[in-house]
């Protein structure tokens, strides 16, 4: 089967990117012809479909008043990209059309030339973009779902991509325009949504019942054991709000005998780094961004994989790899996560921004003995590889290929 995947990067910045990578390969080692339509960047992965690339515009500055309004035209309707993809379908000529993340630097101009060809095509939902204009739902430290029914204003009301209007306006129009065309729902066969929470939100939200399907998200197997053998809990990802990692921290300092390790950077860094100083939390550190082979080493040694998102969280890499390497996963009970994570079996789940709890399942972890935290090792891998293994998630997706028409 030729597949041609489209998202709007080709690198390694988050785990859509790493996950379209290992997708390629597998299915190129299944026998299938698979092919990727993205924005150009000195960043990607090299690939002979860079030929192909569009532009990558820079939303995050100004550039001056003429390129500014180019870029915001682009952040509605990229014609280059509706050019360039029409190009690869014309090359490529693939059975079927694999979506993931296109908005804002490719656009839905590019599910004109699909739909124009009639090719199968399915979507991944790696995140909420399909109904919230910010795509995480959430905005001002909560969960947000104001937006739903098609009042899309309320991004710009509520600030929801930024503090300044163009981004907000901008980002409400294209909701608006998108939903008034039904761009997606005429293009999409299938919404392949990693979680039941995202399959839900989705109806909840108007999408046909019909087009979305559930298939989780994957992870390699690992041969490591981890030893669990040094007192810590770690937390791996971005230093944002919705990560809720200042809850994490408000918590270990309540239990200084246990250690918490954060590694990972972004826009809260500075804010966490003065919140652990203010509560005097000695037994919290900060390891910055690290290479994988660096995780690998805090995985193996650590007690637990921690959690503490306050958004309505997908299915983050994060908990798959812990789960993976045999890690137990203290996790928040918000959006997917408990569909990850089986209380009691593989890990613990805590009421979302709840201190109290935190605490709580903090000195549950410590507590726990020698044999039962084996016992929970040895299931967390055993659910990885059961549930989220990627021979099962290969076939899955074939499946809906070919029920799509491919």
């Amino acid at each position: 089967m030729r597949i041609l995947h489209v998202n709007k990067f080709f690198d390694f910045r988050d785990g859509t990117d790493i996950y379209i990578h290992r997708l390629m390969e597998k299915q190129a080692a299944a026998g299938h012809d698979a092919h990727i339509m993205a924005t150009a960047s000195e960043k990607n992965i090299e690939t002979p479909d860079s030929r192909l690339f569009v532009r990558r515009h820079d939303f995050s500055r100004s550039e001056g008043f003429e390129r500014d309004v180019g870029k915001a035209m682009n952040f509605i309707w990229n014609r280059e990209a509706k050019a360039a993809m029409a190009k690869a379908l014309d090359e490529y000529k693939p059975d079927l059309v694999h979506l993931h993340n296109i908005y804002h630097h490719l656009t839905t101009s590019v599910l004109q030339p699909v739909r124009r060809r009639r090719i199968p095509c399915v979507q991944t939902l790696h995140d909420y973009k399909l109904a919230c204009p910010n795509y995480k739902m959430f905005t001002e430290g909560a969960p947000c779902e104001r937006c739903k029914g098609g009042h899309y204003l309320e991004a710009v009301r509520h600030h929801c991509l930024g503090a300044s209007f163009a981004p907000n306006i901008l980002a409400a129009c294209e909701m608006g325009m998108t939903k008034f065309t039904q761009a997606y729902e005429r293009s999409v066969k299938f919404f392949i949504c990693p979680t039941d929470f995202v399959a839900r939100k989705m109806r909840e939200w108007g999408e046909p019942p019909s087009k979305t399907v559930v298939v989780h998200n994957p992870v390699d197997a690992s041969s490591d054991t981890v030893e669990g053998g040094e007192d810590f809990i770690l937390f791996i990802g971005r230093l944002s709000e919705e990560k809720g990692v200042d809850v994490l921290i408000r918590a270990a300092a309540r239990v200084p005998e246990l250690e918490l390790k954060i590694a990972g950077a972004g826009p809260q860094e500075n804010a966490l780094k003065e919140l652990a100083k203010s509560l005097k939390a000695e037994n919290v550190s900060f390891l910055g961004f690290l290479r994988q082979e660096q995780l690998k080493e805090l995985r193996k040694n650590a007690r637990a994989m921690a959690v503490p998102s306050v958004w309505y969280e997908n299915a983050p890499l994060a908990v798959l790899e812990a789960m993976a390497h045999g890690l137990p996963v203290i996790a928040s009970r918000i959006g997917g996560l408990p569909e990850l994570v089986d209380e009691g079996k593989t890990g613990w789940l805590v009421t979302a921004q709840d201190v109290d709890a935190w605490v709580a399942a903090l000195k549950a972890v410590l507590a726990e003995g020698r044999g039962e935290w084996e016992k929970m090792s040895r299931a967390s891998k055993e659910r990885a590889s059961d549930v989220f293994g990627w021979e099962k998630h290969l076939a899955e997706l074939e499946s809906i290929y070919r029920k799509a028409g491919a």
